[in-house]
């Protein structure tokens, strides 16, 4: 049977806002391998500062309109589902709908108090049935899979499965000089929910272990950097960075760790091409980019053992999976100052394993046959 032609496509990408984080690098690979496999792209979004951005949003190879900046980014905090578009544009009857979900709103929207589930009900609802409504439903992990099963078990019990779709990293960003200086690395955002906390503590902890020594390394000479997207006007942003200063000098390490607040990417991959592995301490974070990145720039990466990073770090292979809990991971961090070898092994596996399975080459394929595939009306 004669294949079916490729089609070319025009493509909206509509997301809340073009900022810096996993989501959004997510969506500005997703523009730029659809534009390279020969689709019209058109990125829409309701904020967009040039300034805090990805590069390719601002000069890349596909146009980005702003629309709705004069809109909030939520009420209260709580109350947004970003489903609720899709039956405006289903208006469109041709359009054809590919919904990404990172993670289900309604398990973001915290349910603490009495009045928050009796208002959060009517919009969990909503959220349900307009997810329902795509023609395609796209997740970013087995992980956030089986957390819609389980959230959306009305759509489960008929049928409605999201196929997963991993994000990918730019492996060839990675191709300078790699080094392993004496220092751990946390990459992440200044939010409480990514429990930042832990890295500091298990440094601690690790500079306590045999007299502030292990054989043959002086830990005296360790230091800990904590580098995350910040935005002085977020109440939380503000707030994190000062606990976590004041958790650095209580824990005695406060002359030992840096923090540095939204660096530029060139130097966020100078950091990682230096450091001896990187901390990812979220957990059950829903995929986790960073994770990615690290094994790309051939570092380990210690890791909770939950979420995302369970189906992209092979434990004991490209790092470590532990307990969230400072002894667990200053453990794993006392293994790789102890054993160099060990760490730039890890960091051949991790680099072997990235480009074979999570490069956006790989990402863009699957994504393009997506896409084609909802086209065409072939939904699997």
């Amino acid at each position: 049977m004669e294949k079916r032609r490729s089609p070319k496509l025009k493509i909206a990408i509509i997301h809340p806002d073009l900022g810096i984080g996993g989501a959004e690098r997510l969506i500005v690979d997703a523009a730029v391998e659809l534009s390279l496999h020969g689709h019209n792209v058109h990125l829409f979004t309701a904020h967009h500062d040039k300034n805090r951005c990805f590069e390719e949003t601002v000069a890349g190879p596909f146009p980005v309109t702003v629309y709705g900046g004069f809109l909030p980014r939520h009420i209260f905090y709580r109350f947004h589902a970003v489903s609720v578009v899709i039956p405006l544009l289903k208006m469109k009857r041709s359009a054809k709908i590919i919904f990404y979900c990172h993670f289900p709103d309604l398990l973001l929207a915290q349910h603490t108090t009495m009045l928050r589930r009796i208002y959060r009900r009517p919009i969990d609802m909503i959220e349900e049935a307009t997810t329902g409504m795509a023609d395609m439903l796209l997740v970013n992990s087995r992980f956030t899979a089986s957390t819609f099963a389980r959230t959306f078990r009305h759509l489960h019990s008929k049928g409605f499965e999201p196929a997963v779709l991993y994000p990918a990293v730019n492996v060839e960003q990675f191709n300078g000089p790699c080094t392993y200086r004496l220092n751990f690395l946390s990459v992440n955002r200044f939010e409480r929910k990514k429990n930042l906390q832990l890295a500091i503590s298990a440094f601690a902890l690790l500079r306590s272990l045999k007299g502030d020594t292990l054989p043959g390394h002086e830990l005296v000479e360790a230091t800990l950097t904590i580098v995350g997207g910040y935005d002085k006007r977020l109440k939380e942003n503000v707030e994190y960075l000062e606990e976590l200063k004041r958790l650095a000098e209580s824990e005695g390490v406060s002359d030992r760790v840096d923090f540095v607040t939204s660096c530029s990417t060139a130097e966020r991959n100078k950091l990682l091409s230096e450091c001896i592995c990187v901390l990812y301490t979220p957990k059950d974070e829903h995929f986790g980019i960073v994770p990615l990145e690290a094994m790309a720039a051939r570092k380990p990466v210690v890791a909770c053992n939950s979420g995302g990073p369970v189906e992209t770090i092979k434990h004991e292979v490209t790092g470590f999976l532990c307990d969230p809990n400072p002894l667990d991971f200053a453990t794993s961090m006392a293994k790789l100052i102890s054993n160099p070898e060990m760490a730039e092994t890890m960091g051949k596996e991790a680099y072997h394993h990235v480009s074979e399975n999570f490069s956006t080459k790989t990402f863009g394929e699957q994504l393009n046959h997506y896409v084609v595939d909802v086209h065409h009306r072939r939904i699997e």
